[in-house]
């Protein structure tokens, strides 16, 4: 017996880890951050929080490769601009700083953190008897000119301007949007929004575009539709109440005029686009997965 660990000692100490000092209360504090950490995460990720933040990642990344590269204007600017930087970074976040404090004082923040509800709906998708709903109850409004407002999640999270409006949770369907926006209902005013399958709110208050290029024959309803659509990137319909012309609202700019087949053809493009992509990617990975499995066979 001596003799293996003498053999092991000699041979093989370089295996050995060091001695480690570890409390149970390194563990529980591990825990406890990991816990706060990642839901803290799944918040960031249910709001428009997580757009700004890679945005700012991006900006960490290039302040970087300034510091690695000693890029010395570059570094004296960054020191110059960092306090003016760190309060346009409050009034970039002040909204979502507002909520989260707002929860904390209400005591709801921990509930709110720990609901997958949320993300589990962003990861639906549009089947095609849902765009077909939408189409045609969209154009059955237009035809008696129903001025109409609908919000069509992808993935960013609505989950801000739901608050807004009215729960609703019900499956998509002509019937149901034509009596939301049919005149003097409870539910007529403001902006529906759709995830997934499911209408998930009514008579939601959607941000107004400041855009000057916009026509000004246009009304709130436009303005509210361009506005949700340069700040997400959802997509939203608009049936107009004076003309009842069709319109449809994504990346800030706004079309107009769409008749059924347009509008069909517009939406699954803008819909099936993410779908398509992750297509793609799982092609890829397939090939590349089957690539090295018949290099191994053969080697």
């Amino acid at each position: 017996m001596d003799a293996i660990r003498n053999f092991w000692t000699m041979h093989f100490s370089w295996l050995q880890l060091p001695t480690l000092s570890i409390r149970w209360t390194d563990i529980l504090e591990i825990i406890i951050l990991s816990f706060f950490i990642y839901h803290f995460l799944i918040w960031v990720r249910r709001t428009r929080t997580w757009v700004l933040l890679k945005g700012l990642l991006v900006l960490v990344f290039f302040v970087s490769l300034a510091y690695i590269f000693e890029m010395d204007t570059i570094k004296f600017l960054i020191t110059r601009g960092m306090d003016v930087a760190m309060v346009a970074a409050v009034i970039v976040f002040q909204p979502e700083l507002r909520r989260a404090l707002e929860q904390l004082g209400e005591q709801k923040l921990l509930s709110n953190l720990m609901s997958f509800d949320g993300l589990k709906d962003i990861q639906e998708r549009f089947s095609d008897k849902t765009v077909d709903e939408l189409v045609k109850g969209t154009m059955a409004m237009a035809r008696v000119k129903t001025g109409a407002l609908i919000v069509i999640e992808k993935n960013t999270p609505l989950t801000e301007y739901e608050r807004t409006g009215i729960q609703v949770d019900a499956i998509v369907s002509s019937q149901l949007l034509i009596n939301i926006f049919e005149h003097n209902t409870p539910l007529h005013d403001g902006a529906v929004i759709v995830r997934g399958n499911r209408i998930t709110a009514a008579t939601c208050y959607l941000p107004l575009s400041d855009n000057m290029l916009l026509s000004k024959e246009l009304g709130t309803r436009h303005r509210a539709g361009v506005g949700i659509s340069e700040v997400t990137d959802s997509l939203t319909l608009i049936v107009s109440e004076e003309t009842g012309k069709i319109s449809v609202a994504y990346e800030g700019r706004l079309e107009t005029n769409l008749n059924a087949d347009s509008l069909k053809m517009r939406m699954q493009q803008i819909l099936n686009k993410n779908r398509e992509d992750e297509t793609v990617k799982k092609r890829k990975w397939l090939g590349r997965s089957r690539q090295k499995y018949e290099k191994t066979n053969n080697e």
